[in-house]
């Protein structure tokens, strides 16, 4: 089965700002930019830059060392509450019982009191607006039945995600246990999960202030959250979209913040910064960099895909898809107008053809080097042909040729 090349001329749409060097796109896991380099000066002794749909590495600084990361612990807390969402196991508007146990949380609180009712979108606020620990752990109660096989789910999710670094011994990061640890690089990618697998979840990390109403045996109060991302409120050039903070004495002050530009979106995970001032100013800087240096090429209008044969199938054709969207992050400067596209496709396929079966690839240049190519598969299963099948034919031919010779005789 020979292939056929199609190729195909420049092609635009691009996203992003300022220049760049190429890196090659990250597709689920996450990769280190060609040359990536340290990045720009900060304060912090861990910290990352990575863009969040290709899931490449912009810079680090000693992204791999393994450190408490205090609440931000709750990014993967609320990545398994919308798990538990979009499956079906809970609602928005389930009600949640706050347990003794979910009471005695102490630090950042909001002093949920033992029988209280909250709804879990209500708790989801309490968690990402003001870090509740205590809300943490109703809704670990609630997701997992007790906060210890929540937290075996945390490290299994974590597993799953590629954290090779991070092991959590609580829902919230409270703990003051050696043992609790991850990694800058880990927070990225967790970071990543929540916001590209739940985008609704900006829903609620862009909310400055938000009253809840406790009610209990001594009557209903109001009780304001406040964000205790501060970025939200410094004036950046990007739009600032969350994610969590994080500090004890232990972790000093942490941070996942994401942004998004120009179509854009990055994360930077700062760890251990000596002040919750320089966690931001980190942030800051490099976020900034980021978008000084980076540019998005997403192929949004990918050539039209035609049905490739089929041999001895039930089917004569099969249709095809394209496995995956395009991305390439650049990092310096490459200009994307140039942009080449190549479709190479089977010339035929023999059956049986099974839906996700490869039949050809869609490769990109720029300036005559392949910088990425995407899977182009088969978009639905084609059995092989019995003998039922071919008799079927066979009297649909017979009656065919029946037709077109007595259409000949009446003329």
């Amino acid at each position: 089965m020979a292939g056929i090349l199609v190729m195909m001329g420049p092609v635009n749409g691009y996203a992003g700002t300022g220049n760049s060097k190429m890196a090659e796109s990250g597709r689920i896991i996450a990769k280190t930019a060609a040359g990536a380099d340290p990045g720009p000066e900060i304060t912090a002794p861990s910290a990352i830059l990575m863009e969040a749909s290709t899931g490449t590495v912009i810079c680090e600084k000693n992204a791999d060392e393994p450190r408490n990361p205090a609440s931000v612990t709750k990014i993967m807390t609320l990545i398994l509450i919308f798990d538990a969402l979009q499956s079906g196991k809970i609602h928005l508007t389930d009600e949640v019982v706050t347990s003794a146990h979910a009471k005695s949380m102490g630090g950042s609180q909001v002093f949920l009191e033992e029988g209280e009712i909250q709804t879990v979108e209500t708790l989801i606020k309490c968690i990402v607006i003001a870090s509740g620990n205590d809300a943490s752990v109703a809704m670990a109660e609630f997701v997992g039945g007790d906060e210890g096989t929540f937290v075996k789910m945390m490290n299994e999710r974590a597993k799953g995600l590629g954290m090779e670094h991070t092991k959590f011994i609580d829902c919230c990061g409270l703990t003051n246990s050696p043992e609790h640890v991850t990694t800058a690089r880990d927070i990225a990618l967790m970071s990543r999960e929540l916001i590209t697998k739940y985008p609704q979840i900006t829903n609620y990390t862009t909310i400055w202030m938000e009253n809840i109403t406790h009610v209990t045996k001594q009557g209903s109060k109001e009780f304001g959250l406040s964000n205790t991302n501060k970025l939200l409120k410094m004036a950046t050039n990007f739009e600032v979209t969350g994610l969590k903070t994080g500090s004890t004495s232990i972790a000093k002050y942490c941070l996942s913040a994401t942004a998004k530009k120009d179509g854009v979106e990055l994360i930077a995970a700062i760890m251990a910064a000596p002040d919750y001032k320089a966690r931001f100013k980190d942030a800051v800087t490099l976020l900034n960099y980021g978008y000084g240096n980076c540019r998005l090429y997403k192929d949004e209008t990918p050539p039209e895909l035609p049905k490739l044969p089929v041999n001895g199938g039930k089917e004569p054709e099969v249709e095809l898809s394209y496995g995956e969207p395009f991305t390439y992050l650049g990092l310096h400067g490459e200009d994307f107008s140039g942009m080449e596209r190549e479709l190479t496709l089977e010339e035929d396929v023999n059956a049986p053809v099974k839906a996700g079966d490869r039949l050809g690839t869609l490769s990109y240049r720029l300036n005559g080097e392949e910088v990425g190519n995407v899977p182009v598969i088969a978009a639905q299963n084609v059995d092989t042909a019995g003998f039922a099948d071919y008799m079927k034919w066979m009297t649909g031919w017979w009656r065919m040729k029946g037709e077109e010779a007595g259409g000949t005789f009446r003329r």
